[in-house]
């Protein structure tokens, strides 16, 4: 099983009254109950991460593993998308993907409002954050939820 996972208004609620507490590695800390819903998800499914985020190039897969582990989010194994131009959006990273890995069982946990957009077989792998909220602990019930009828 694997999350496509993005960052920003995922486990980094994007709140533009409030700048985020930048951590010693220069990423912005996770809010505590993003990270605990994420756990939750990780435990309960065994799943993998897949990083969609536009952060996804900034650092190496090393780097991306200690600044989740800095924070204290468990994962089994953990990929990124490959660089894209800076005209993709999100949809189109995600059916680019999908054309590519469309066995492979998966959700996307994700605020971008372009997936409301994708075809309803993808939609419905969709758990859509609110971009100033994130991950929650009842969206991580809705995630373990979908990946347990696959």
């Amino acid at each position: 099983m694997l999350i496509l996972l993005d960052i920003d208004g995922v486990i980094v609620p994007a709140r533009s009254w409030k700048q985020p507490e930048i951590l010693n590695d220069g990423f912005p800390s996770f809010s505590s109950v993003a990270t605990h819903a994420l756990n939750r998800i990780v435990s309960a499914t065994n799943a993998s991460v897949l990083l969609t985020t536009s952060h996804k190039s900034t650092y190496s897969l090393v780097k991306w593993r200690n600044i989740f582990k800095s924070r204290g989010v468990v994962l089994k194994t953990l990929h990124r998308l490959p660089d894209c131009d800076f005209k993709t959006n999100r949809k189109d990273e995600v059916l680019n993907w999908y054309s590519v890995h469309s066995n492979t069982d998966f959700i996307i946990i994700d605020d971008d409002k372009s997936l409301n957009d994708l075809p309803m077989f993808l939609r419905e792998k969709l758990i859509l954050t609110s971009g100033s909220v994130g991950l929650t602990d009842e969206l991580a019930d809705k995630a373990i939820g979908l990946m347990s009828e696959v």
